[in-house]
């Protein structure tokens, strides 16, 4: 059996690659493009300017919002999912 294996694998190594490789050149190549320097364009950009008193407000109340939104309906899941489970516990107790 392991010689049938081998001999499958001799047949399987000669046959022929389904991508050729391509040729890697041994010399420096004969032609090559001449390297062309990459022009960079300097600009001036205004400075940070901080968003006024009432952007900062509102966004702070927006965050407090949504801390307030996310907490009380995880409370709630975590509340059911609690509720659930001592129900569903003290039923197998029972029976």
């Amino acid at each position: 059996m392991a010689g049938l294996a081998i001999v499958a694998l001799v047949f399987a190594g000669w046959r022929k690659a389904a991508r050729a490789a391509p040729r890697t050149p041994r010399a420096e190549p004969k032609l090559r493009r001449p390297r062309v320097p990459v022009g960079i364009a300097e600009s001036t950009v205004p400075l940070y300017k901080p968003p006024n008193v009432f952007r900062r407000a509102l966004s702070g109340v927006a965050s407090v919002g949504l801390g307030l939104v996310i907490g009380v309906v995880s409370a709630i899941l975590i509340a059911f999912g609690t509720a659930f489970l001592v129900v569903t516990m003290t039923d197998l107790l029972k029976s």
